[in-house]
């Protein structure tokens, strides 16, 4: 069997992705959100707010089990949030905190759990944590996101390194999947000009169409999972990148 573990799988790009996985035989999916909206006899629910930091750390051994059929197992770190869009000094500190929380840090726990929970075994392990271009680029108004995802690249590329030099054969990447058509591209397009000097190009990827759906790029992200890699491949990616 071959397992998934998927944050933010209730909609958006984390949902297509469980979705085109459970459409291949011999795959498990376990969704890690807050609200379970897939009903698959493969897919397991493990009910889990990545905003509270407190939870995620008290619930890390539910989310990953040692299988005792596993013949691979995939972190999919999917969940984020953009947060209140504004600029810096117009923002409340606990935006910082609910950001950073969900973005960087609950991924972290997750990485390091995975990591040590699956170590010193021979089966593919593959962690694949899902960026963003604004980690390579300051988009106003969205400075805790953008940092937050810049954190995560650094975050994946440092454990990739690490994973290298100990020779344990996991793969670890970041992807940045593009714009997708999702809630998350809708609560962008609802922020103010005054606060977000690129809102009419976000409004106009979406009345021209422009906006790739969550379906097709997640085929092509599992398509990619699926082939066998070397673990010393590129470590930050974007979707042109794979194939």
């Amino acid at each position: 069997m071959h397992y998934y573990i998927i944050t933010g799988a209730s909609r958006g790009l984390g949902k297509a992705l469980a979705e085109a996985i459970l459409r291949q035989p011999g795959t498990t999916v376990v969704g890690v959100s807050r609200h379970a909206t897939i009903e698959h006899p493969r897919y397991f629910h493990q009910p889990l707010d990545l905003s509270d930091i407190a939870a995620v750390e008290n619930n890390l051994h539910k989310v990953f089990p040692r299988w005792t059929d596993a013949a691979s197992v995939t972190l999919i770190n999917n969940a984020a949030v953009v947060g209140d869009i504004g600029y810096v000094g117009e923002q409340t500190n606990e935006h910082y905190n609910f950001v950073f929380d969900v973005n960087l840090v609950a991924p972290a726990m997750l990485m390091n759990t995975f990591l040590s929970a699956y170590s010193g075994l021979s089966m593919p392990r593959t962690l694949l944590n899902i960026s963003s271009g604004a980690a390579q680029r300051p988009v106003d108004g969205w400075a805790a996101y953008c940092a937050s995802k810049a954190a995560l690249e650094a975050l994946t590329a440092t454990a990739h390194k690490e994973q290298l030099l100990r020779g344990s054969g996991v793969r670890i990447h970041s992807l940045s999947p593009g714009v997708i058509d999702t809630g998350m591209q809708e609560h962008i397009r609802a922020a103010e000009p005054n606060s977000f000097s690129e809102a009419a190009r976000f409004h106009e990827y979406h009345q021209q169409g422009s906006l790739a759906a969550a379906e097709q790029v997640a085929a092509r992200i599992v398509q990619w999972l699926q082939k066998s890699g070397r673990p010393d491949e590129a470590v930050v990616l974007r979707l042109a990148d794979i194939s």
